[in-house]
Formats: structure tokens, sequence, C-alpha cells
């Protein structure tokens, strides 16, 4: 089945926005990925902005998102208009406006290469990660940024580059910059506890 083409750069967009975590000591992508395996599943808020040339306002949207290891990565969106996308396996499920589609990734090879990158990049899977992106680590992982620059053509001519930050395995901001100019921020905010966080201290028994 063949997408139109802004509702394929929209699924790109969504796809893309949805999850990742490093400054002290050079951070290098290993000790990343090993630091985000730690955590198999994570909920979150977003709230994310999108500038699109042509238009006087700035597109703004929030909702929630999930990821399970391996391989389950959800997007729902509740405001403005409520929307899911929510990818198992090889099959999206799309929910907008009432009515439910499904598409295989296998037909969408663009939008099957970002989502392998996000899901490889979330279960700490590097081999899935290099073989769509070229990446760069900055930070350590008190506080850390990842870059992702395509190497295939198509994708390229699509996506310029993914900029992610995070503290520990907790994915903060997500940059997403289109070829076009266009670009999408989004800043995410975890629902469930980090795995590394350090517990509250426990409140001191009152005197007597």
């Amino acid at each position: 089945m063949k997408m139109p083409r802004l509702e394929r750069r929209s699924l790109l967009l969504a796809a893309t926005l949805a999850f990742v975590a490093g400054p002290a000591a050079a951070l290098e992508l290993a000790e990343l990925m090993a630091l985000l395996a730690q955590r198999r599943s994570g909920e979150a808020r977003f709230s994310e902005q999108r500038f699109v040339s042509g238009l006087d306002q700035t597109l703004r949207f929030g909702g929630t998102l999930s990821f399970t290891a391996p391989d389950r990565l959800a997007r729902h969106t509740l405001t403005p208009r409520p929307e899911s996308f929510v990818v198992e396996g090889n099959r999206l499920t799309l929910e907008r406006g009432g009515r439910s589609r499904q598409l295989l990734l296998d037909s969408q090879p663009e939008l099957a290469a970002m989502v392998a990158a996000l899901r490889g990049t979330l279960s700490g899977d590097a081999s899935a990660l290099q073989q769509h992106f070229r990446s760069a680590v900055g930070g350590s992982a008190a506080q850390w940024s990842l870059t992702l620059v395509p190497l295939e053509h198509r994708l390229l001519a699509v996506v310029r580059q993914l900029r992610i930050e995070g503290v520990q395995s907790d994915l903060h901001t997500v940059e997403v910059q289109l070829a076009d100019g266009d670009r999408s921020v989004m800043t995410i905010e975890p629902i469930t506890p980090h795995a590394n966080a350090p517990l509250p201290p426990k409140p001191r028994a009152s005197g007597p």
C-alpha cells in the first residue's frame, strides 16, 4: 500500500519521537548502549513542538510514550486530538479519528529504518543502530547526547539528523531535523522511576 508523502513524513517524525539516555568522563557508544539496556521498559509524558516552514504558529502536541523490550514502541497523542502509533515486531498500528489502520514496516523502508534504530537505541542494541545511522556520543552517563545521521540516501533525503539528550537511562529531549529545514523538539518527563535513581532518605524518627 502506497502511503502519501505528507503522511509518511508525519509518521517518520512520530516514530523518532519516542525515548533514549550521558558530562564527567567521555562516554563511548558501547557504554551508552549498556546503560540504556538496563531499562527494559518505561513510560513517559511528552510535549512536542513542530516548526514547519510556511506556518506562522508552532504546532504543539502532548501525550504519553512507552517502550517494552525488545520491540514494542507506542506513542499516544492526547492533544490537540487523540491519535496513537504502536509498533510491535514488524507491524505498525495507527489509530486516528476513530479509525484503525495496520501497516507492515517492510512496506515502508524509511519508516522501518527509523523504528529499527529507535528500538535498537532503547534496548541498547548498537548493531541495530549502526545499521542505519552514523552516531556520535557526547557527555557522560550523568548527562549525555547522541547524534544520529542517516547512512542511507533515501532516509537522508527526508531526515537530516536526530539529536537525543538524556540522563542515565532516561531520555529528556529528542530533536529531529528534516532535510527541508522543518524540525521537531520533544521534551520527555519519565513517569516510571529511574532504575538507577537513589532511594529517597528515610524520615528520621521523631524525638520524645
